[in-house]
């Protein structure tokens, strides 16, 4: 049993579900929201508050601007989509503190919680092979 209780404390360390996330956002946690999509999905409808920044195009240069202190909560379409895992294997490779958002942006507004973008309220296939 002790390895099965290690097991769940390690998994909560590294991920969150949307409720997690609406309370960490309405209690002002130092968070950076990061959808790592493409940009044409991020466009069409992302986390209200969320910066775009493909797994692809992570690097030293393109996080400068991230506050190391903060939380990245990363997230992608959902999931059928592993552009989160990836953007948070990128993420923990540069420095960062990390958490996968758990069901990406579809189980996010499945809960009712606010998007924006041009396209809202569409389905996403997963774009993992399509980043720019």
């Amino acid at each position: 049993m002790n390895d099965q209780i290690s097991f769940y404390e390690e998994k909560v360390k590294y991920e969150m579900d949307a409720w997690d996330l609406n309370e960490a956002i309405q209690s002002s946690e130092n968070l950076v929201i990061i959808d790592a999509r493409s940009k044409d999905s991020f466009s069409s409808e992302h986390i209200k508050g969320a910066v775009n920044l493909p797994y692809r195009t992570m690097t030293p240069e393109s996080t400068s601007h991230i506050d190391k202190n903060a939380l990245c909560v990363i997230y992608c379409s959902g999931i059928g989509c592993n552009a989160s895992t990836k953007g948070a294997l990128k993420m923990t490779q540069l420095g960062f503190k990390v958490k996968e958002l758990i069901g990406g942006i579809e189980w996010w507004k499945r809960e009712g919680y606010a998007s924006e973008g041009m396209s809202m309220g569409k389905k996403f296939l997963c774009d993992c092979q399509n980043q720019n």
